[in-house]
This record gives C-alpha cells, structure tokens and sequence, in this order.
C-alpha cells in the first residue's frame, strides 16, 4: 500500500495534497547545454553561461514588468546574444544554433524516474509548470523518455507573462480544478519557491544547487537536494 500523501495545515484544518506542479528544472538538467558553451568556447564557456542564464531570467522579468512579451525560446536567444557580446566572444550563426538546439535536447536527471514513479503510485497527478515554451518541454519530456508520468504541461506562454506573475502559478489551479492548498509546487530556483509560496502553493525547493533560501521574507514549506527528498516530502504523513 503506498503511504499517506502529505497533509499541510491550512487555517482549519489539514489539507491533502493531490496534485504537484514542477518547474521544468527540477527534472531536467541543463548542465549539457553549458558544458557544450565550453566545447565551443574553451576556458570562457562558464563565464558565458552564467551571463546567459542570469540574463535569460532577467529578460523574463524585465518584460514581464514592461507589458513587453516574447517567449522564453525568444528570450533565451537574445539572452545569449548579449552575454556573448558582452564576452566578447565570436557567436557565429552557427554557433549561435548550435547552442539553442541544445535546449532541445536536455534530459532528465537520474532520480526523476523512481520519484516520478512514487509520486503516481501514490495517486498524485503531475503537470509542468513552466517558462519553458510547449516545443521544449515536449522535446524534454520525449528525449527523456518520461511520456505518460505528466498530464499537459502548463507554459506561461499561455498567459503571455512569467513566473513570478501570479497569472502564471494560477494556471495550476485552472488546470487541475484544484485548491492551491491541495498543489504542491516543485521549484528549482529559490525565487520560484518565494512567488509560489507567495501564491499560496505548499512548495518545495528542489535546492540542487545548495544555495541560501532567498531574503524575500517567505520560506518554502520544504527544502531537498533532489526529486527523492521531494517524493518523500509529498507522501510521507506530517510528523505528530
């Protein structure tokens, strides 16, 4: 028999879980697109990623703010173009696509699978929620070989604005008809945790990284290193 799924006790009483909701980096690893950044530019290419990825972000955000939508495959080639320009470095075309069709191609880490599995057997209904526009989650999930675990996954395309926006984390609730008390949310990164806690999700943080909880006044209900503590987290019953 699977064990109980977590309960989280709301204002009148405790609230089971039935459904979890995942930033698409708490499955998937997007260590081989970076490492690529390297191959391509030897001894720059860890300098070249973290000014993409930081700008990534900080284009999702800015636009965002400035009612000034483009999607996240968009946002993520100007971001690259700016850090490389940034560097210094020669991004050819076909460097430049070399490095963007790598996202296409990113797959799950190793402990998706038996977390997955856990999570289902346990009844709990999955979806992603994500940045990730609809063509590169599909393409992950499909090179992963992850079919089936996942109900449709949730981009913020769709309401053309970007987590942290509360019209993003609300596309859970539409989707899985649920209470956000009732939809564990799995973020990867800290400021993620912050706005779905903010949104009212019980959240964990996939804290693969291992870095500080975010100074923005709200903490996650739960903090793991991978999908294992997450799994764990969902479908152990609370402590007495």
């Amino acid at each position: 028999m699977a064990p109980s799924r977590r309960e989280f006790l709301g204002d009148a009483a405790a609230v089971l879980i039935k459904a979890v909701a995942f930033d698409a980096f708490t499955v998937f690893d997007p260590g081989p697109v970076f490492a690529l950044a390297e191959a391509i530019f030897p001894g720059r290419g860890a300098e070249l990623s973290a000014a993409w990825r930081t700008r990534q972000f900080e284009y999702t955000w800015l636009r965002s703010v400035a009612g000034h939508y483009a999607d996240f495959w968009t946002v993520t080639g100007d971001a690259l173009v700016f850090a490389a320009s940034t560097l210094g470095l020669d991004l050819s075309a076909d460097r430049r696509q070399r490095l963007m069709n790598a996202w296409l191609d990113i797959k799950a880490h190793p402990d998706a699978v038996p977390a997955l599995t856990s999570l289902r057997q346990a009844g709990l209904r999955l979806r992603f929620l994500t940045n990730l526009t609809a063509p590169m989650i599909e393409a992950a999930v499909r090179g992963s070989g992850l079919t089936g675990f996942f109900e449709d996954a949730l981009s913020t395309d769709r309401v053309r604005t970007y987590k942290p926006d509360p019209r993003a984390y609300s596309m859970g609730v539409e989707a899985f008809g649920l209470r956000r008390e009732e939809i564990a949310f799995a973020a990867f990164g800290g400021w993620d945790a912050a706005g779905a806690t903010w949104f009212g999700y019980p959240t964990f943080w996939v804290n693969r990284l291992g870095l500080p909880v975010e100074q923005l006044g709200v903490a996650p209900d739960g903090v793991g290193r991978d999908l294992a503590d997450l799994a764990r987290f969902v479908v152990s019953p609370p402590a007495r």
